[in-house]
């Protein structure tokens, strides 16, 4: 039999050793990274920073976390969003682990490119020997902290949406591809349309695209994503299987644009009026597309479609299309998320050409308004007419 005293110390022991197990979990730190290494992404006009989204989250960050994000050079974003989609207004900074994403990246929504805005240097490649990147400087860094655990996590949770990249989820392949005419105002029945990437297939639609194009004629390409040299390196890729756009390519009917997001800025108004002007110059019908044909498009489109005539209605219907193409989700299925798709991007969008708060975008006369972005972009009336000659009736 144990002496009573023995039994007692042993009892303490336990306590203490529960207690100092549950201080120790008290104290757990917070979750952060430091001194990471960023790549600029220039497409859309970020900061890439080299944690995978699935290393980042296991650490600890959840999606709707407020983050504090600071670069070595000092430049700081405090209070930002960390969520799986661009569910912050024009010109507001998130971090963002969107799908199909290498890493994390730091950005500002339809906003400037970032790394310009933080002064952000990459003065050597971390590929290199480590022989030679001893003789260069030192590149910029970044860390991310966790500032306060779910602040954010109501809008993450309206505004978490997600598609998929496989074929068989779909019932079309005119979904899949979210290839569709635009026929609205005065614009001509199959003159315009527009979808998904021909030719850039990270999401394994350009084939589909193609063979789609091809069915409906099309004979001009609007690729308002990629530059010259992108599209080269599709091509040379194994996977590339779009025979009927290296066909239009290599005859001089593909406009590439390389815009970044920044539908705000001056540089993104006058890049789009070039590409008009450069497009009429091909006889129609005409494609537009970027890389899923969502938001670059979908400017694009709606501009096109108000210069056209079309009213407040149709080019949000149009507009909603993709989310239901890609996303399932329609003022029937998800009513919530249609309105606040709308309001946060097309109606966002629509303002941006208006330039006037005090304008009812609903009722508004937005041919007026289309018209005097594209002349205040460098369009002359004259090639405004001439384009419209081209896609109306």
């Amino acid at each position: 039999m144990k002496h009573p005293f023995t039994i007692l110390t042993a009892v303490m022991i336990t306590a203490a050793s529960l207690s100092a197990c549950q201080k120790e979990e008290q104290v757990q730190e917070e979750p952060k990274i430091e001194n990471y290494a960023i790549i600029h992404e220039t497409e859309f006009g970020g900061v890439y920073i080299k944690s995978t989204i699935d290393d980042f989250n296991k650490l600890g960050f959840t999606y709707g976390d407020s983050v504090n994000v600071e670069f070595s050079n000092g430049f700081k974003l405090e209070d930002v969003p960390y969520y799986n989609g661009y569910y912050v207004d024009a010109g507001q900074p998130l971090l963002i682990a969107y799908p199909g994403y290498d890493y994390i990246k730091a950005a500002v929504n339809y906003g400037d490119d970032l790394w310009e805005t933080a002064g952000l240097q990459q003065k050597n490649d971390p590929q290199l020997n480590l022989w030679l990147r001893s003789e260069l400087d030192e590149h910029d860094t970044a860390s991310v902290y966790l500032n306060e655990r779910g602040k954010y996590a109501d809008i993450q949770a309206a505004r978490d949406i997600h598609y998929y990249d496989e074929r068989e989820r779909y019932t079309t392949d005119e979904e899949f591809a979210n290839f569709r005419s635009i026929n609205m105002g005065t614009l001509a029945e199959n003159r315009l349309y527009r979808s998904a990437s021909p030719c850039d297939n990270q999401h394994n639609r350009a084939p589909y695209v193609d063979q789609l194009m091809e069915q409906a004629g099309v004979n001009g390409i609007l690729n308002l994503s990629d530059s010259h040299l992108k599209i080269r390196g599709y091509i040379e890729k194994d996977n590339f299987d779009s025979p009927y756009f290296l066909s239009l390519y290599q005859n001089d009917r593909v406009v590439p644009l390389a815009l970044n997001m920044n539908y705000l800025s001056d540089e993104f108004a006058v890049t789009v009026a070039q590409g008009l002007v450069s497009l009429m110059e091909i006889e129609p019908p005409y494609l537009i597309h970027c890389t899923e044909g969502k938001d670059r498009t979908g400017f694009v489109c709606m501009l096109v479609e108000a210069l056209a005539g079309a009213d407040y209605q149709q080019i949000a219907d149009d507009y909603m299309v993709t989310y239901d193409n890609y996303y399932g989700i329609t003022a029937e299925s998800e009513p919530d998320k249609y309105k606040t798709i709308l309001e946060k991007n097309l109606d966002a969008m629509i303002r941006s050409i208006v330039a006037d708060e005090s304008v009812d975008i609903t009722t508004a006369d937005l041919s007026v308004y289309a018209k005097n972005y594209l002349i205040k972009a460098g369009m002359s009336e004259t090639e405004i007419t001439g384009f419209l000659d081209r896609i109306c009736n």
